[in-house]
């Protein structure tokens, strides 16, 4: 019997843990990965005029929105610390933030869905169920990707006709390693949520309301001045916060920036993706009978 399943290139056998990710067997499907990858892009701009455009039009309104209420309006800080942030104009700095969270709301919400608008296809074909979040995540990617770009070159602009006199700090190395930290998070906390929705279908409709809640509980529209000094470590163990205020600081050399509550955020990360991995490899079993 072992000879003859030595002639197949992929046996498929029932899995013995939950901490059995088949991580070899994913990098196996990657060509799979990269046509969900373009199928989800393509997808969503498809008959639309603009296409790919929305992917700046939408943060780009969403900062000008944040400058006017939060910024001339309210006229909220955007100090992250007492001394600094003078300099930052407010689009820049709400533009930091917004790119940062659309891409991570984005994620979250759509790989909540992930067994409910799969259904179809996960029960006629076998493949790795963990590709979809995966493919889902750096669909992302291409959309946050054009953003950014959106954002350095308006900094750009900025920097050379005096607008802004910022000097980006070396932490600008990081931004990989926050960039990745932003999928693994978006992509753990959705695949929470995609495996408890098979039961609980009344989690898919707290999930934009919750982001949203989120959201304000991050420092994207304010600084972190505007907290309380005392309350400021509840905010900073928000996952998210870090990501957020290390990216500003790389970019604008000045702001805040804790090792120590960045790390945690990582531990935080890691943590929240690895049981999220574990409830999808449980559920995934039986998910076509309670669907």
């Amino acid at each position: 019997m072992e000879s003859e399943i030595k002639h197949f290139q992929i046996v498929i056998r029932p899995k013995n843990s939950l901490l059995d990710f088949k991580l070899k067997e994913i990098f196996h499907y990657r060509d799979l990965i990269s046509l969900f990858v373009k199928r989800d892009f393509i997808s969503k701009y498809k008959q639309t005029i603009l296409g790919p455009a929305w992917a700046v039009i939408q943060p780009l309104l969403t900062t000008v929105v944040f400058t006017i209420l939060f910024g001339s309006l309210a006229n909220l800080t955007t100090a992250d610390t007492p001394k600094a942030n003078a300099a930052i104009p407010g689009f820049l700095f709400y533009m930091a933030g917004t790119i940062c969270w659309t891409y991570f709301s984005t994620t979250v919400n759509n790989t909540s869905a992930t067994f409910i608008n799969n259904a179809g296809i996960m029960g006629k074909v076998y493949f790795p169920r963990m590709v979809t979040p995966i493919s889902i995540a750096f669909s992302n990617l291409i959309q946050f990707t054009i953003q950014l770009i959106m954002f350095v070159a308006i900094y750009i602009v900025m920097l050379l006709t005096g607008t802004a006199v910022l000097c980006p700090s070396w932490y600008l190395f990081l931004l990989p390693f926050l960039v990745l930290q932003m999928m693994m998070l978006s992509m753990g906390f959705g695949i929470i949520i995609s495996a408890l929705t098979t039961k609980y279908r009344d989690l898919q409709m707290l999930v934009g309301f919750g982001l949203q809640l989120w959201q304000y509980a991050t420092p994207i529209a304010y600084g972190l001045m505007l907290v309380p000094e005392k309350w400021q470590w509840l905010m900073l163990v928000n996952p998210v916060t870090p990501i957020v205020l290390t990216f500003r600081y790389a970019f604008f050399g000045t702001g805040y920036f804790s090792l120590t509550y960045y790390l945690i955020s990582w531990v935080m990360t890691i943590g929240i993706l690895l049981l999220g991995m574990i409830l999808f490899n449980r559920i995934e079993k039986t998910f076509m009978d309670t669907i």
